[in-house]
């Protein structure tokens, strides 16, 4: 990891103990000794391991993707991938990083950056295509909840859907539009032209053929249905897996009954909202969302406390966490 990214991993390590601190202003630090005490560990225990197979998951989507093109990838870098874009999406805003730094892990694994850059704009799709898909799901379920009570995040909630089909839209554009993906790099390439123009010409060449690449990997892997489909639905039970979290969070702090329906809808409307945060990992937003969305389930203020700073240390601080370790053994390596 670069020092520039783990200034920002830093900060946002720090930003993100000032909110928990802030948000013990009113709590009683017995009593909420006592709420950690008497928590079913197990049952948190199962919400950590929901987190580890949702990205076990998306390294099975990254082998599917991969195996298709006819490139070897090992199952340590295809677990990798995912790992360090957590850390790439936890560090930068709007979650921009996640993509560069899976490129850059899979190039290091030895395939063509053309090629890479197919399969994981492809695997975005996929990925992307099922949020929209578990959005209009929950938003059946849920959306009337946060309508009547919380006229702002609705509006959030919408904005979010809208933004996420334009991006969707947006990389379909980019993999078969082959005429757009040139003009924006020779957008990219015009100000480096001014001061470098040897460079530029220098590139051309190899940028034009990884696009060629790009394109005909693109068109190929989208007729591929077989490789498609089974890409669609192990990205559905991953993001499945991910929106139950919360449930096995309040099982274990012993609320009961759950309408396991609801929560996890409602769960599925919080990521939306996340999104739409320019703040890395949406630090802040997710904080709030979590604590009004979930705050009817949970008898005490403390309770909530404690759901949220598990829930954030499970679906973002670990991932990140594990991200520094998969990026660090692969450089030790490289090394050697």
């Amino acid at each position: 990891m670069t020092r520039r990214n783990g200034i920002v991993f830093t900060i946002m390590m720090l930003i993100g103990l000032g909110i928990f601190f802030w948000s013990f202003r009113k709590i009683s630090w017995t009593q909420f000794a006592s709420e950690v005490k008497n928590a079913n560990w197990w049952w948190l225990i199962v919400a950590v391991g929901a987190m580890v197979v949702y990205l076990l998951l998306e390294a099975v989507v990254v082998k599917i993707f991969v195996d298709d093109a006819h490139e070897k990838l090992s199952w340590r870098d295809a677990i990798r991938v995912p790992l360090v874009e957590q850390l790439g999406n936890g560090i930068t805003p709007f979650a921009t990083g996640g993509q560069p730094m899976q490129m850059i892990t899979l190039a290091q694994a030895g395939i063509d950056p053309g090629r890479a850059g197919s399969i994981l704009l492809m695997k975005f799709v996929v990925y992307q295509s099922m949020i929209v898909v578990n959005f209009l799901m929950a938003l059946t379920i849920g959306y009337h909840y946060i309508a009547d009570k919380l006229h702002a995040w609705a509006i959030l909630v919408l904005f979010g859907f809208v933004i996420h089909l334009a991006v969707i839209v947006g990389l379909l554009l980019v993999m078969y539009w082959s005429t757009l993906t040139r003009t924006m790099v020779l957008l990219v390439f015009k100000p480096i032209g001014w001061f470098r123009p040897a460079l530029v010409e220098k590139w051309k060449d190899v940028v034009d053929e990884k696009i060629d690449n790009f394109h005909r990997e693109s068109v190929r892997m989208s007729h591929d249905w077989p490789a498609l489909v089974k890409a669609i639905v192990v990205t559905f039970f991953q993001m499945a897996v991910y929106y139950l979290i919360p449930y096995f969070i309040l099982l274990g702090l012993g609320v009961s009954p759950i309408n396991v329906v609801l929560v996890t809808a409602l769960h599925v409307l919080i990521v939306m909202v996340i999104s739409l945060f320019p703040i890395p990992g949406g630090t802040g937003g997710a904080e709030a969302g979590f604590a009004v969305l979930f705050s009817q389930f949970l008898p005490s203020a403390s309770v909530l406390l404690f759901a949220m700073m598990i829930w954030r240390l499970i679906t973002y601080y670990l991932g990140m966490f594990a991200g520094i370790v998969a990026f660090n053994l692969n450089a030790a390596k490289r090394r050697k």
